[in-house]
């Protein structure tokens, strides 16, 4: 008898210490600190959209330029994007598309005043050549409901080299300002780009977000930022 109630004794603290700490970080809690994070990306970003489809290495005004023998792989990936990404755009009406004089198997590009509603450039300097990499963004994620917590705890003792807990958590969530240009193209986009498919307004979605627990039981995480959508390739490493 004195030895049962040692283990419910034992089974009751473990209750409250799991308890505990759930009820610090439960469902609502999340929810809040998920659109917070959203809340903050809108505010902070430059960009016109939560889902952002990549064109490619392109400063415009721009002219087609032919893949070349003695082209670097970079130079023939980015390139190969191109010659996907500005025709598809151009039909869409986001840019303009003209045949360059002379040269019936090359195009001029240029951002048409709807494009530059979604553009958004990011100048990378970092290289020994500036790179233009250019987005046609659109949609805003409103939070919907958690759905699930599922905790993680990583220990020396369990044969990790680190000590860490952390919370997949999952929530749905709907988007809104989805332009038409992106509705009457749905098709045509989901040929050419990957992993994300259009995301239809009247349609709810799931998505995780890992929160790591800090010193004093803090949460942070890192991974709330728009999505980026990379036209398809050959190659898996692009």
């Amino acid at each position: 008898m004195k030895l049962n109630l040692i283990k419910i004794s034992q089974l009751i603290i473990m209750v409250l210490a799991i308890s505990t700490l759930l009820g610090c970080y439960n469902k609502e809690e999340f929810k809040q600190r998920i659109k917070d994070g959203w809340d903050e990306v809108h505010a902070s970003t430059e960009l016109k959209g939560d889902f952002c489809y990549f064109l490619g290495d392109v400063k415009f005004p721009h002219t087609d330029q032919l893949i070349l023998e003695d082209d670097s792989q970079w130079q023939k990936w980015n390139k190969g994007k191109l010659i996907k990404t500005l025709p598809l755009f151009a039909e869409i009406g986001l840019l303009t598309r003209e045949r360059v004089e002379g040269h019936p198997e090359l195009y001029h590009y240029e951002v048409t005043e709807l494009g530059e509603k979604y553009r958004y450039q990011y100048i990378d300097r970092s290289g020994s050549r500036t790179k233009y990499e250019n987005y046609f963004c659109y949609g805003q994620i409103v939070v919907g409901d958690v759905t699930d917590v599922e905790k993680n705890e990583y220990t020396r003792a369990k044969g990790y080299s680190y000590n860490q807990t952390n919370f997949d958590v999952s929530y749905n969530y709907h988007v809104i300002n989805v332009p038409d240009w992106v509705l009457n193209s749905e098709n045509k986009l989901n040929a050419i780009y990957e992993p994300i498919t259009v995301m239809l307004p009247e349609e709810t979605y799931r998505d995780i977000v890992t929160f790591y627990v800090g010193k004093g039981d803090k949460l942070y995480e890192n991974s709330i930022h728009y999505k980026l959508i990379k036209p398809i390739t050959s190659s898996s490493s692009e």
